[in-house]
């Protein structure tokens, strides 16, 4: 049902003890994951496409419809939206194909540590990253599967640009926070209501009464 959201549970209340360290451990080390070799043919597909300019980029985007706001509100850019989830990501391909969705619009299935290592170990740039409500493996425990305690956080930032992380959790917002601020990027979280929600879960959230958040910094 619509408007039905929990409430994330947690023990945690404030960010964790250990992200700063973690943080500063990943910026110092290189990350020795290999890619997939599904990955690697994602990338190789559009890589001519993202190398003539800086891009945007939805990470997680479901079903597209998020990729689709931001073409239309960056008509002047190509947005590329990625997800691991070909079943969410249909719904967008289907309107590709049926000519429904913006025409700067581009959806690419793949695991997002996949891309952020392999799009900055080529060197590609974008313009503007976009964070929407990524999962909060909310645990403790689980502090390093959030993107920016994960490994994979410092080719996130390789890839620069203005990034803005929203979700429905605050201690997340503000670990978010403290990360970029751990490896000098200054950066705003604030409490906000979305004019027009850019996803089904911003507008699942909302309408749940959650307090949104939002965090915004140049790289």
């Amino acid at each position: 049902m619509f408007a039905n959201s929990r409430q994330i549970q947690t023990t945690q209340t404030a960010p964790h003890p250990r992200l700063r360290e973690i943080v500063h451990k990943h910026a110092a080390a290189p990350y020795l994951r290999r890619p997939s070799d599904a990955g690697r043919k994602a990338l190789v597909d559009i890589a001519d496409q993202l190398a003539q300019a800086p891009f945007i980029l939805d990470a997680g985007c479901g079903t597209g419809s998020s990729t689709f706001a931001l073409a239309r509100q960056f008509p002047e850019r190509l947005v590329l939206g990625v997800d691991k989830s070909i079943a969410r990501l249909a719904i967008g391909l289907h309107l590709i194909d049926i000519g429904a969705a913006p025409a700067n619009a581009i959806l690419l299935h793949c695991e997002l540590v996949d891309f952020w290592q392999l799009a900055s170990a080529a060197g590609l740039r974008c313009e503007r990253q976009f964070l929407f409500y990524p999962n909060p493996w909310p645990k403790p425990e689980h502090l390093m599967r959030r993107w920016h305690a994960h490994p994979v956080f410092p080719a996130l930032l390789a890839l620069g640009g203005v990034i803005q992380l929203r979700t429905n959790w605050r201690i997340y917002a503000e670990e978010f926070t403290e990360a970029l601020q751990a490896v000098g990027i200054r950066s705003q979280c604030q409490e906000f209501n979305p004019d027009e929600p850019l996803t089904p879960f911003e507008r699942k959230y909302a309408a749940s009464g959650h307090v949104l958040w939002r965090v915004q910094g140049t790289i």
